[in-house]
């Protein structure tokens, strides 16, 4: 079963005190809402964390997904990354990649680029993308690539491996803009709900 890593770990500064990841989707908490869908399609979820106490513990514990702490989460995503792709094993051929504040993406949108690997198995990435062909997430690493999270940095979002990889790259397009639509202050949540009708 493929292992689906959720990054959880980023402090949401730009929310101005309230925590986008605990914001109501779909009538749960943001979160919640991603691990559901990822337990959907895999047994094995995991979810990058801050150091504890934190709410986003008491969350995860709701769900049989494994909580991994990122301690030095504050220097930003490289960490969580090189914390959360730590945690394979020899045993995993493939890992998904999935941020946890994507409040459209779908568990049909993970199975599509699962799908991928079968139908273009020459490629060592498959990228959920925008209709426009913008790439996002989720994204799957074949195992070849893990070593190089050991090497992450800072804020480097992995960037530079996807790079790397070329034309090794296939890119997954996902219906509208759900692959990249991510919402960092309250004006974000704000609009998106007035698109939704949510009040």
């Amino acid at each position: 079963m493929m292992p689906i890593l959720i990054l959880a770990a980023g402090a949401a500064s730009r929310m101005r005190g309230t925590d986008k990841l605990m914001q109501d989707v779909d009538s749960q908490p943001l979160l919640a809402r991603q691990i559901q869908i990822a337990q959907a399609v895999s047994t094995d979820v995991r979810v990058a964390l801050p150091p504890p106490p934190h709410l986003r513990y008491d969350l995860v514990a709701q769900t049989t997904a494994h909580p991994v702490t990122v301690k030095d989460a504050a220097q930003g995503m490289g960490a969580s990354l090189r914390t959360i792709f730590a945690t394979l094993g020899p045993q995993d051929t493939h890992a998904m990649l999935l941020l946890g504040d994507l409040p459209d993406i779908t568990e049909n949108d993970l199975r599509q680029v699962q799908q991928a690997i079968r139908t273009h198995p020459d490629a060592l990435i498959w990228r959920g993308a925008t209709e426009d062909g913008r790439g996002g997430h989720p994204i799957i690493f074949e195992r070849t690539l893990f070593p190089a999270f050991a090497k992450l940095l800072g804020d480097d979002g992995g960037r530079d491996i996807v790079k790397q990889a070329g034309n090794k790259v296939h890119l997954v397009p996902l219906p509208g803009t759900r692959a990249r639509l991510d919402l960092d202050t309250p004006e974000d949540w704000a609009a998106w709900r007035a698109t939704r009708h949510i009040t």
